[in-house]
């Protein structure tokens, strides 16, 4: 699984982030300081590094060029509480990648994670008979490839990476929809669409009380 580096000098972002990150299945390592963050992200290689632009020690902007300089292939995605074009600007200019502004839903930058996790090298999952291409977004059963619903491919994706591990209800509304304030029952049709697709029922286990659970 890909390897990430969140840079955020204010605690509780960079707590919940990086727990959202672990239970997508990324393995995170964490920096409170640009200092910090540009020496692991010179010394490690990651697949993406997320740097707050606003930073103790060293700014995030800086911790950017420092890391771009060493890392052409690694993936950067600026956070900032500015919005000025010029402020953008710059933070491209430094090597970055991507700007999200802060506040900041989980659900679209979960989708930006993904995207550049995707174009820094992609990857496959698979558990038993079912594989995902997360870098073609196509799954298969067998050698017969899944005509998903994009739906339906994410539930599958997240269920798949995390294989023989119970995944809470709230967990998957997450990735599906971010904020969600729809009837859960939504949730239901596309867990049932899913199992008719694979046409093996128990692959996808319910969990009474909690979520679903994939087993292979």
């Amino acid at each position: 699984m890909a390897r990430l580096l969140i840079a955020e000098d204010d605690e509780s972002i960079r707590f919940s982030l990086a727990g959202v990150l672990r239970g997508e299945g990324y393995q995170v390592d964490e920096a409170a300081n640009g200092l910090d963050a540009a020496r692991l992200g010179i010394r490690d290689g990651y697949a993406l590094v997320i740097l707050d632009v606003e930073m103790p020690g060293l700014s995030g902007i800086e911790a950017c060029r420092m890391i771009r300089a060493q890392h052409a292939e690694t993936a950067i995605l600026m956070l900032t509480g500015r919005t000025s074009e010029l402020d953008t600007v710059v933070g491209l200019d430094a090597g970055a990648d991507d700007y999200v502004s802060k506040p900041f839903r989980v659900a679209e930058l979960l989708a930006r994670v993904r995207a550049h996790v995707r174009r820094a090298g992609g990857d496959e999952v698979a558990a038993g008979d079912v594989r995902v291409d997360r870098g073609a977004r196509r799954a298969f059963h067998g050698e017969q490839e899944l005509q998903l619903s994009p739906r339906e491919y994410d539930l599958l994706e997240h269920l798949v990476t995390h294989a023989g591990r119970t995944v809470t209800r709230e967990q998957l509304v997450t990735v599906l929809w971010g904020e969600w304030y729809g009837s859960p029952k939504t949730l239901d049709m596309h867990v049932l669409a899913l199992r008719r697709k694979l046409g093996d029922p128990a692959h996808i286990v319910t969990v009474r009380g909690i979520g679903l659970r994939f087993e292979p």
